[in-house]
């Protein structure tokens, strides 16, 4: 295949799917890695697409940014409380737990103040909700601090969690793709992935709005997931995609 054909194909791909990862252009035009590299390298030198870890994203999708804890607050209220009490279902009293950042974890985190848990978070919002109660056995992850999102990350606490165990870790997420779980931000993104990886059972919290969106940095897959917790605004549509990946709860324990 000739190189301005090889490099087509790739903005093609790129320009559909919003984001593609370089495993799945060498199965599809049978080129190295290296090769894939470089033509990704030249198409971002050109203007025409991003570069992100282990792939590429379309710039037409690329009009997303980070927003704060804050801004986050005000957005699927009801979506995200309707997440939250699904969520604390499936935690029994006695379980060491971890949950991330993010406003829908800490709409649970609402929920188990009168639990008796171990929580471990590198949240700072998540920290505050729960810090008062007299039941939770809480510790709070340092690190580098994150002030848009509350978060802790970075090498000190990456190396501290990777010597715990949990029976469940609750996480969220900017955006979904496909098989694809991303996040803004590459160290919240790394630290999660360490947690995931030492959990017994691992739960997925996004609202409707975070499927089919992309952001820079992916940090886990979906079908590694145990369970995909939404709200009942989820469309049918995606519904029957992302069953294909893992098993999705919505409210009242529905299964769909």
């Amino acid at each position: 295949m000739l190189k301005r054909e090889r490099l087509q194909r790739i903005l093609e791909k790129v320009n559909n799917e919003g984001l593609i990862t370089v495993q799945e252009i060498i199965a599809e035009l049978d080129v190295s890695d290296m090769t894939v590299r470089r033509d990704l390298d030249e198409l971002e030198k050109n203007g025409k697409l991003i570069r992100v870890h282990g792939g590429a994203q379309s710039i037409s999708q690329n009009s997303f940014y980070e927003r704060s804890n804050t801004e986050k607050l005000t957005k699927q209220i009801n979506e995200k409380k309707e997440i939250a009490a699904v969520a604390a279902t499936l935690i029994n009293d006695g379980e060491t737990i971890f949950l991330g950042p993010g406003t829908t974890i800490e709409c649970l985190a609402r929920e188990l103040r009168q639990r008796k848990l171990r929580i471990i978070t590198n949240s700072l919002p998540v920290f505050n909700i729960l810090k008062d109660s007299q039941s939770v056995d809480l510790i709070l992850l340092g690190g580098e601090y994150r002030d848009i999102t509350g978060a802790f990350v970075g090498s000190f606490a990456n190396n501290y969690v990777k010597s715990l165990k949990f029976s469940k870790s609750f996480i969220s997420a900017n955006a979904i793709y496909k098989d694809r779980v991303a996040t803004y931000s590459e160290s919240e993104g790394e630290l999660l992935n360490i947690v995931l990886n030492n959990s017994i059972q691992k739960i997925l919290l996004v609202d409707y709005t975070k499927f089919g969106r992309y952001d820079f940095y992916v940090f886990y897959k979906t079908n590694y997931f145990d369970y995909l917790i939404t709200d009942s605004n989820i469309s049918q549509e995606n519904q029957k995609i992302y069953n294909q990946y893992t098993e999705i709860i919505i409210p009242k324990n529905t299964m769909k």
